[in-house]
């Protein structure tokens, strides 16, 4: 096989059993890899009566045809498991470059399945594969056991590890990738904790095989070019995804005090310009980005005194800012880096810390409940003291491991009202009033509340140029007139659901390739067309831009229908009442609310879903799922 190196690695631990399958063409042809290739393993191999947390459970680390290449971005990581959060579709997907150097030794992807007896971690190099005892490594940080095994491996290994988070089997614990790069937002860290996996280490010096290189380094080249040429290149390498703490919190879609508000009054003090001129040490690249938009930051004295490491993204910003009401930028490098050290993620801990403090606003719950703890907005010391209780599961720390949809079933009541998430995964650092799109995205998602299932940013700052060019041909199809103006309107929900559609199939494209969205959503450089000769010139498959279109539709239904088969259905594609009922109180959105229910029927009908969120017949034979069909009964 040209592109793919044609061989999955299969991990049994229960029975320390170490095998490797064939990658079968049609497969990859059919899901290419990364979330894809993960989909479909997760529905033949993991039923309905699967708990998460059982040796039955199968967590993948998968990578893409285009991963290790010379295509920009190409060092991304797919990770997918039946999700601890959700009960159902969980994914996460990091930077770094353990998926490339998972290629160069020689495997496509790793299933690890069944429990080990006691901790493990599993040595990836060069065609062959090994379970080491991990005992010595148990109880260790992140940043303390990539340092171990760099010493008893060899300093250019590259490592997917747990931290004490997913071993106490907290449910929004991550995968960290490189010791920065969080594989988050599903509780995958969970997963890898409940099989005693402490850690992947993978090396390797085999070359990826190319259908026509010559071509393909042409290719590659120009859409290097393109993305650094993009005029939105020069912010995210100077600040990185920092930049938009500036940016959405001046059309007030900066989560603020657990979503009261999108405008936080103290976000200067957040700033990329803050963090660059105070804190800035230096920056990293994944893997084959010519952004390097992980920047490194350092706090030289006082009680926050840390080596922050890199990676401190607008989403932590927002979680340890904003969403809690804190500005000191201090606290939040501290946190940041322990978080990461701990191996929790971000998004979800600020959420139910968020969500407790408004509960403790409100009188719902009090010190009595908490142990003594009072959650007051802008607490940093309370922020760095619940990240420790959470991953060690101490006092009031052992229920927020659970994560705030679990927190807020528990509590009942009033509480019910202030839970902030959507399929049991905590809503990220967007307010849907400021961006209609970004709404219905969270209440659609697959993997629960996330931005990046669909990544339609383009209505967000309002790029005609690229609306047109993605969105304009089809509206004219379907509606019979352009999208425009009310496509770049933020605030609009005419045609949103059409963009999100849209969005979420390149995106499933995107993460099954697997690539960063940062080349193709925003800034919105690579589209189907690239990728098309790209993955043609890789693989000596011819693929046209309409088979590219079916195979992200097909990977983004097979994700719904994995959910359907768990008991989800339209009632779950929902927000909280905060989102539908209580206009935003300040900026350019004062006033609005997301209009789900026009959106959300609108988003069915092009969909091909029935009035149970079910995937009609028709669409799923187009698809080539009627074995999905089949066990779903659809008719």
């Amino acid at each position: 096989m040209y592109g793919w190196m044609g061989r999955i690695l299969r991990v049994n631990l229960s029975e320390e059993k170490i095998s490797v399958e064939p990658l079968k063409e049609e497969l990859a042809k059919k899901f290419l890899g990364g979330n894809g290739l993960a989909a479909k393993i997760l529905w033949d191999e993991v039923g309905r009566e699967v708990d998460p947390l059982s040796p039955e459970n199968k967590l993948i680390f998968a990578s893409g045809p285009l991963s290790g290449t010379l295509w920009p971005t190409s060092g991304r990581l797919h990770v997918a498991a039946k999700g601890p959060l959700s009960n159902a579709w969980g994914e996460g997907n990091s930077g770094g470059g353990f998926a490339p150097y998972m290629k160069f030794a020689g495997f496509d992807a790793i299933i690890v399945e069944g429990c080990a007896k006691k901790p493990v971690y599993l040595h990836v190099y060069d065609g062959e594969a090994e379970l080491r005892d991990a005992s010595h490594l148990w109880g260790k940080d992140v940043w303390e056991t990539d340092t171990l095994l760099r010493e008893e491996l060899g300093r250019d290994i590259h490592t997917a590890i747990i931290g004490p988070a997913g071993e106490n089997l907290v449910r929004i614990a991550s995968i960290m990738v490189d010791r920065s790069n969080a594989v988050s937002r599903s509780g995958l860290g969970c997963v890898m904790g409940s099989k005693k996996l402490k850690a992947v280490a993978v090396y390797g010096s085999r070359s990826i095989r190319l259908h026509n290189k010559y071509k393909f380094y042409e290719l590659a080249v120009a859409a290097h070019r393109k993305m650094l040429n993009h005029q939105f290149a020069g912010d995210v390498i100077g600040y990185g995804t920092t930049i938009l703490v500036d940016l959405m919190n001046k059309i007030a879609r900066y989560p603020t005090r657990n979503f009261q508000s999108g405008y936080f009054e103290k976000y200067e003090r957040l700033s990329a310009k803050v963090l660059k001129e105070k804190y800035r040490t230096g920056e990293v690249a994944c893997f084959g980005c010519p952004y390097r938009c992980k920047k490194s930051h350092i706090i030289r004295s006082g009680k926050y005194a840390c080596d922050g490491g890199h990676g401190l993204e607008y989403e932590t910003l927002d979680a340890y800012g904003g969403r809690i009401g804190n500005d000191d930028v201090e606290a939040i490098i501290y946190a940041n880096q322990l978080t990461n050290r701990l191996g929790m993620d971000t998004d979800n801990v600020g959420g139910v810390i968020g969500f407790m403090t408004e509960l403790f606003e409100k009188g719902i719950i009090d010190e009595k409940f908490t142990g003594g703890i009072r959650f007051r907005w802008g607490d940093p010391e309370l922020l760095v003291k619940m990240i420790k209780m959470i991953a060690y599961k101490e006092g009031i720390g052992k229920l927020l491991a659970e994560g705030t949809h679990r927190v807020a079933q528990k509590i009942g009541g009033e509480a019910l009202k202030y839970d902030m998430t959507v399929k049991g995964v905590d809503i990220p650092a967007q307010d849907g009033r400021a961006q209609k799109s970004m709404g219905l995205s969270h209440a659609v998602a697959n993997r629960g509340a996330d931005h990046l299932t669909s990544a339609e940013f383009l209505s967000e700052v309002g790029w005609p140029d690229a609306i047109i060019e993605r969105f304009d041909d089809i509206a004219k199809k379907i509606y019979g007139r352009s999208i425009m103006p009310e496509g770049a309107d933020r605030l609009d929900p005419k045609f949103k659901p059409l963009m999100v559609v849209e969005s979420e199939n390149f995106a499933a494209l995107a993460d099954s390739l697997v690539v960063c969205k940062f080349s193709t959503h925003w800034p919105p450089v690579i589209y189907y067309p690239d990728i098309a000769k790209a993955l043609t010139y890789v693989t000596g498959i011819r693929f046209s831009e309409e088979d590219l279109r079916k195979i992200g539709e097909r990977i983004y239904i097979l994700e719904r229908c994995y959910n359907l088969r768990e008991g989800y259905s339209s009632k779950d594609d929902r927000l909280p009442e905060r989102f539908l009922k209580e206009p935003a109180p300040a900026g350019p959105c004062k006033g609005h609310v997301v209009e789900l229910d026009e959106m959300l029927k609108e988003y069915y009908r092009l969909r091909g879903y029935d009035e149970r969120g079910y995937p009609s017949y028709e669409k799923l034979r187009s698809l080539d799922l009627l074995e999905v069909a089949k066990e779903l009964n659809i008719t």
